[in-house]
């Protein structure tokens, strides 16, 4: 498979740089995950008997780095904001007691899964981006 400490590290810094541009400018926060997508198509090398990478490999590598950074971001979020014990604070007080109460998980729910579904989008984009850049570069 590809090489896993690019891959980790650039879903680090895909994680790590989306949650510093959500606290600073939400709306610029889609760069974190296409810059971990570039980065682990651009620094990735071929397979184990297979020395070149085409576009498809880049777009598997960054969607795997979308993958692994959105869940890490989703994990961040949920214990950054203690959005967890606030659904459990609502289960116990019994959640259908509250009207809305239902719809407010739900749509915490989505919101959560979003992210994952978008940071994957953007990691296979940018993943395209960096095999599109590294093939330039070689020619």
């Amino acid at each position: 498979m590809a090489d896993w400490k690019i891959i980790g590290l650039s879903e680090l810094i895909n994680s790590v740089l989306t949650i510093i541009l959500i606290l600073i400018f939400f709306p610029i926060s889609f760069l974190g995950p296409l810059i971990g997508g570039f980065l682990a198509s651009y620094f990735s090398r071929g397979y184990e008997n297979y020395d070149k990478m085409d576009l498809k490999d880049g777009t598997v590598v960054g969607i795997i780095s979308g993958i692994i950074g959105g869940l890490l971001i989703t994990l961040i979020l949920i214990m950054g904001f203690e959005a967890i014990s606030t659904i459990i604070n609502l289960i116990s007080l019994q959640i259908g007691i509250m009207p809305g109460a239902n719809t407010v998980v739900a749509a915490y729910i989505i919101c959560q899964l979003s992210i994952i579904i978008i940071s994957v989008i953007l990691g296979a984009i940018g993943g395209l981006i960096g095999m599109k850049v590294k093939m330039n570069i070689k020619k």
